[in-house]
Parts: C-alpha cells; structure tokens; sequence
C-alpha cells in the first residue's frame, strides 16, 4: 500500500476556493455553505467539527466527490473535480476515495472478506487478486481471524474496522470519515481513532473526518470548525 510520505508532505492534497451549496426545501432556498476555502496538505489529518446543520457532512460529500457545489473550485491531487462529468467522478471516486461511514453500510449477507472486496470489483482486479488483497487489509486493521464471520457475528467496533479495511483496500489518494465513532462505545471508539491515526502517521494516508466528539479530536492534526456554512477556525493542534 502505498503512503504519502517524504517530499510530498508540503503540497496540498485538497484546495478549496470560494465553494458554495444550497438545496431547495419547496420554495425556500436552504444556504448550506457559503463561500469555503480550505487547503488540507498530502499526509495530513483533519477533524473537521461544528454543531448540527453547520454543513459538515455536506463539504465532506463534495470533498469525496459524492455531491456537487453551485460554484467554487474543488480540487484533489491537482484534479478540479467539479468539472468532471458524472461518469468521470464516478470513476475518479472508485479510485481516489476511501469513504468511511457512522453506521458501517456493511452488507449482511456477505462475509467479511467480501465486504472488503466489494470496491475492488469496479476495478481491474482478478478474483485471486481481490481475496489476497482483502486478507492483507484485514490483517492491517487486526481481524485476520474473522475473514469469514458475517457482519451479525461481529461487535460494533470490528464492523467498523471491516468498514475502514473497505476504505483502505483501493489504496486511495483520500480517506474521508463521516462521524465514524458515533455508533460506538468509548473502547471501541478509541481502538478505531488509533487505527485512523496508525494509517496516517504510519502509511501516511490523508485523512479528513467529521465528528462531533471532541475526544476523537486529540488523533487529528488539525481541527477546522464550521459555523452556519461558514469556516470559523482552523488551527493547528498542540501535542
């Protein structure tokens, strides 16, 4: 798998300049972001936090490519992908995007292992290659003897460290977090913060979350705070 590390580690991974989003409730225009502009470095680890309706998840959709902005310019590895069409952004996502959600979205028929396998099938992948690469993500994040267990047969926290070993298992450019934390309890929510930081510090992957927790906060590098669409912090946490 490869990491994000050396050199690279001063050039920013995402720019965000000017981006804006509302959505239509009936006749009434919902202003969610208003005019954003962030910069996240290659390697780096952001929290990214604020009250309920602040447009958290929202700038994390666009950052992953899974909405778009009325204006504004977005990009990733260099790449402005709010000019991409639909079909390229879908293809750019299976490529680029390690997505990370609060309730695991794990299918329950499928087996660990195949849940884990489940990205690579949009991609040029045999079989063989997809059961040793799910193995070898498993074995990353600790569950290297629950290959075959169902998603019933597994505590809260290993559904959720399946979930990351799904994010992780494309190698992608970004891993983005959407309060993954949030359905656990207090150990297995430290046990997945350590894991998001080992990936980060250890394989140097660049990791952007949303949280409300501010515990979780502490395995970030820095922490941005949003406030009714609009950027009111962002500084550096002290170690």
């Amino acid at each position: 798998m490869r990491g994000n590390s050396g050199a690279n580690l001063d050039i920013d991974l995402v720019r965000i300049n000017e981006l804006r989003k509302s959505y239509f409730r009936g006749e009434q225009t919902v202003t969610v972001l208003k005019g954003i502009n962030l910069k996240v470095q290659n390697g780096g680890f952001t929290a990214l936090m604020g009250p309920s309706g602040s447009g958290k998840s929202t700038l994390l959709n666009l950052i992953a490519g899974i909405d778009k902005p009325d204006s504004g310019r977005l990009t990733v590895s260099g790449i402005d992908i709010t000019s991409l069409s639909e079909s390229d952004l879908a293809e750019w996502r299976s490529q680029n995007i390690g997505f990370i959600f609060q309730f695991y979205n794990l299918m329950p028929v499928l087996t660990a292992a195949q849940n884990v396998e489940l990205p690579l099938l949009l991609l040029n992948f045999t079989s063989k290659a997809r059961r040793s690469r799910a193995r070898m993500v498993l074995e990353m994040v600790g569950l290297e003897d629950r290959l075959d267990h169902y998603p019933n047969e597994l505590s809260g926290g290993q559904q959720q460290r399946v979930a990351i070993a799904r994010a992780i298992v494309t190698d992608p450019t970004l891993i983005v977090a959407d309060e993954p934390t949030g359905d656990l309890d207090r150990q297995s929510a430290s046990d997945v913060l350590d894991l998001l930081q080992r990936l980060n510090l250890e394989v140097g992957k660049t990791i952007i979350m949303v949280t409300h927790d501010i515990h979780a906060t502490r395995s970030a590098k820095d922490v941005i705070h949003l406030d009714k669409g609009e950027l009111v912090e962002n500084k550096p946490l002290a170690y």
